[in-house]
């Protein structure tokens, strides 16, 4: 049993440090790119939202002012507060502003399907002439702020620019990552933990996730996510022909269209040189609830791995590298199990007396540990505090490696939470709160 569980585990780790290699590299070669002619397409940015009146109408203002060129169409999935009215009093003065409303039983069915109803309205809106192939639409989430340069990137040859791009990805930054005080009214201890939960997830997105993307694009493999998410219409309009709607139910709806993108043959590109903004959450739970929706929504979309195998659309390494993806989750909680079982027999056999290890050997496996279980995950911090936040210390760049591997072990819980909720057919989705939603003692979003 120990036997297996050790040559499991080594089997993972040397999978994951090749991994890590190959997205290191190109990500630290990269060349910026290009822009190109924001009037050479039209833009539609879709807000999905629900009970946001903490943020939606700052939300509208930030749009209509960063890209006035772009219409805003929020979808108000049957709000209990005043989101359909602060939205409505927003389209009633400015014409370039729009309310799709949705209503139970129709409402409240997943982000998918919110998005979902606002394609078909902007199917109806737009004149029968209009060529959709230059026809641009952009997810922000109810709380994103757009970088100034968004739209000339996406209208670069590198993306949109080129016939063949039918969607693109924007890299991810956390508004709140300089927040020093992240919880109002709290002690010292949960802000500190705040704090350190607030940057980790910026590390995260800006580093690893980034880097991930630039694997892809040798792959042609780059996968979108569900806040500054960029697609052609007329790509979506191929996808809904043959499934009758562009978004489907995964609760990873936003990596599934990419996938579906790849698979009508088109490309998709990460857009390095600028971002959106998001609130990184503060709190444990919160954040628990949102990343096994993630990890549960990756796991749905494994079903799409005979039909990529089988693809002509995507190259021998792309086949790899979105396999490998789509079930690493199971990968993290079979290592998970692994490494358990390998402490627990272990520990048994150093106490029992019937395994013995000289200092030597109890040395040789710290340099082991720290070189391939500590350094794939710390190397982030130091690379992080260069390329990114390059007025930090150091040392502090040293302390976010460390601690960005810590970080990481919410991957083992919410994996395992995830793969229950399965089993469970648990497959709700559950809107996660917002900071400013809730108070100290405030309740937390339920796992539904």
């Amino acid at each position: 049993m120990i036997a297996a569980a050790n040559a499991i585990s080594f089997l993972v780790t040397l999978t994951f440090l090749v991994y890590v290699f190959m997205i290191v590299v190109p990500f630290l070669r990269r060349r910026p790119d290009p822009e190109g002619p924001v009037d050479a397409f039209e833009w539609h940015m879709f807000v999905p939202c629900r009970d946001e009146e903490v943020v939606i109408g700052r939300t509208i203002r930030m749009l209509r002012t960063t890209v006035p060129e772009a219409h805003v169409w929020v979808i108000d999935d049957d709000s209990d507060d005043d989101t359909s009215a602060i939205v409505q009093a927003a389209a009633d003065e400015d014409p370039f502003v729009h309310l799709v409303q949705r209503r139970r039983p129709d409402a409240r069915t997943g982000k998918g399907d919110a998005l979902n109803a606002a394609y078909f309205q902007l199917h109806d809106y737009l004149p029968d002439d209009a060529d959709r192939s230059r026809v641009i639409v952009c997810v922000v989430d109810a709380d994103g702020e757009v970088a100034e340069n968004i739209l000339r990137q996406a209208a670069s040859p590198n993306a949109f620019g080129d016939p063949e791009v039918g969607a693109a990805q924007v890299t991810v930054y956390m508004k709140n990552r300089d927040d020093r005080h992240p919880v109002p009214g709290a002690g010292r201890v949960r802000n500190t933990f705040g704090r350190f939960l607030i940057r980790m997830q910026d590390i995260e997105f800006r580093g690893p996730i980034a880097a991930v993307q630039s694997l892809r694009g040798w792959t042609q493999t780059v996968g979108l996510g569900g806040n500054g998410q960029f697609t052609r219409l007329s790509v979506l309009d191929e996808i809904s022909a043959q499934s009758d709607r562009p978004w489907h139910g995964s609760l990873l709806e936003d990596y599934e269209l990419g996938i579906h993108v790849l698979l009508a043959g088109h490309k998709n590109r990460h857009l390095h040189d600028t971002y959106v903004s998001q609130e990184a959450l503060h709190d444990f739970l919160r954040f628990t609830v949102q990343r096994t929706r993630w990890a549960q929504g990756n796991m749905q979309c494994i079903r799409y791995v005979p039909e990529i195998a089988r693809s002509t659309k995507f190259t021998n390494a792309g086949v790899f590298e979105a396999c490998y993806y789509l079930i690493l989750p199971f990968f993290q909680v079979i290592a998970n199990l692994a490494a358990v079982t390998l402490f627990i027999g272990a520990a048994i056999g150093l106490l029992s007396g019937a395994v013995s290890l000289p200092p030597a050997s109890l040395a040789l496996l710290a340099v082991f540990y720290l070189a391939f279980g500590i350094g794939p995950f710390f190397i982030w911090g130091p690379l992080y505090r260069r390329y990114s936040e390059p007025q930090a210390g150091f040392w502090t760049g040293i302390l976010w490696g460390f601690g960005l591997w810590l970080y990481d072990y919410y991957v083992y819980l919410t994996g395992a939470r995830a793969i229950y909720r399965i089993l469970r057919g648990r497959n709700g989705w559950a809107k996660t709160r917002r900071n400013g939603e809730i108070n100290v003692s405030g309740p937390i979003a339920k796992d539904s």
